[in-house]
């Protein structure tokens, strides 16, 4: 707690308001001993118009992802946003809105997130859909106790190709409560089948496997739904929303949930965050389902309405009954991807998964031919592989820097096997330029 000198005429008279003398009066109930009793070390003040020349000069030493060439991927990626999608979100209804309590005065929000759902089923290919988690991370934690409360089993199954992130949230989940989490073994990158036979049994709740994977590559799902379900088991896909415009859907392969970051559809990197988790299941798991559901319905007069159907939270039912204490859905990120989706529609959204699909193996091609360098796994891709690099990838990513290319993730931070292998993404807006200078970037750092 600082000194702060009682000398302004505002002060005082708030002072004299509050029936205090000085501003110290305020303080009585914090200890002595910790207060600070020298003046803190502030500069002088300023105006608020050199307030923001001050920012701006602070901020322009900054690079942002719009002064740079990303191939940065791993869970949070670099797609374009059409700018209509701001111009709705920045609409005070939807900007101002926090939670739709009170269905008579929330339609358009309740409006928006049905229509949320109704997308997401639709990407997926499964029954139903929640109004969306805070991210990828929480809605594949969510999948675990949704499983297990389903079978009442005890352990759960993860494919080691999940993404380390979404993993280390799972683990926070299951600890406390007890929950035993095994990992299956890779071959060749992708899931080992197996491995997977070995420990799967009949206390196994559900099995989490994430195609395309961490790695970016694709997952013989359709072998794995034969042996989850063989063993009574539930089995969650963890997915690519845009790769579901090319690729088989979670509901195809017969999947009991499928779950995704919602960020690569119409939302900004923002530093990783606010993010949005998108959840979908089958419809006999409704009751189970964490968050709330929006419904359509129709009032007394029979017009179109929205409400809040379902919410298994421990604020509406009994605490020992709710499914989940995740309270919020990310209504504003969840408007995003609904505005995004729409806007596509089915022909646009293919073509911005065959765009990431070509200029990914494109530039995998490319890099290949360089010395030194080469794919790591031999498995297909979608829009994200790994390099093995003649050198720590951690180097090739500072000297990247330098000509303003941010190359990919060095995968030794989650793997210390990994240090030469480096994951890199290529999305829509990567140009053909952009994929051959970096290629002969990397050409001049093996010189």
């Amino acid at each position: 707690m600082g000194y702060i000198p009682n000398t302004d005429d505002d002060q005082k008279l708030m002072l004299e308001k509050m029936g205090l003398r000085r501003f110290q009066d305020l303080l009585k109930d914090v200890p002595d001993s910790i207060r600070l009793k020298k003046e803190l070390k502030l500069p002088k003040g300023i105006s608020e118009l050199e307030l923001v020349q001050l920012l701006q000069d602070i901020s322009l030493k900054n690079k942002g992802i719009d002064g740079l060439t990303s191939f940065l991927g791993g869970g949070a990626y670099d797609h374009f946003i059409p700018s209509v999608i701001n111009h709705i979100l920045l609409r005070s209804e939807f900007y101002t809105a926090y939670t739709p309590y009170q269905p008579e005065v929330s339609q358009g929000t309740l409006q928006s997130i049905y229509e949320y759902q109704t997308l997401i089923c639709q990407l997926t290919e499964m029954e139903v859909a929640n109004a969306s988690m805070y991210d990828g991370a929480s809605a594949v934690a969510e999948t675990a106790l949704m499983s297990l409360a389903e079978t009442g089993r005890s352990e759960i199954l993860v494919s080691s190709s999940l993404n380390p992130n979404y993993y280390r949230v799972l683990s926070t989940y299951c600890e406390r409560g007890g929950i035993k989490i095994r990992k299956i073994d890779l071959k060749d990158g992708v899931t080992d089948l197996a491995s997977l036979d070995s420990k799967i049994s009949s206390k196994t709740a559900g099995f989490v496997v994430q195609s395309p994977s961490f790695y970016g590559l694709l997952e013989d799902v359709a072998e794995i739904e034969k042996k989850v379900h063989a063993a009574g088991a539930l089995l969650t896909v963890v997915c690519d929303p845009i790769s579901l415009a090319v690729l088989k859907t979670p509901g195809e392969y017969g999947a009991d949930i499928a779950v995704g970051e919602g960020q690569p559809l119409g939302n900004s990197l923002n530093f990783g965050g606010p993010f949005l988790g998108f959840f979908a299941c089958k419809q006999s798991l409704i009751r189970k389902m964490p968050g709330r559901i929006v419904g359509e319905t129709v009032d007394s007069k029979g017009r179109r309405g929205y409400v809040l159907v379902l919410q298994t939270r421990e604020q509406h039912i009994r605490r020992e009954k709710a499914t989940s204490n995740i309270c919020t859905n990310e209504a504003l990120c969840a408007l995003a991807a609904t505005v995004y989706l729409s806007l596509l529609g089915k022909n646009g959204l293919k073509k911005v998964a065959e765009l990431c699909l070509q200029k990914s193996h494109y530039a995998a091609e490319q890099i290949s031919k360089i010395d030194g360098f080469k794919l790591q796994f031999p498995g297909h891709f979608f829009k994200e592989f790994v390099v093995e690099t003649p050198f720590p990838a951690s180097r090739v990513i500072k000297l990247l820097l330098k000509k303003n290319i941010l190359a990919g993730i060095d995968l030794s931070r989650f793997d210390r096997k990994l240090k030469n292998s480096l994951l890199v993404s290529v999305t829509e807006k990567r140009t053909k330029e952009e994929i051959d200078y970096l290629v002969e970037c990397l050409k001049g750092i093996v010189k």
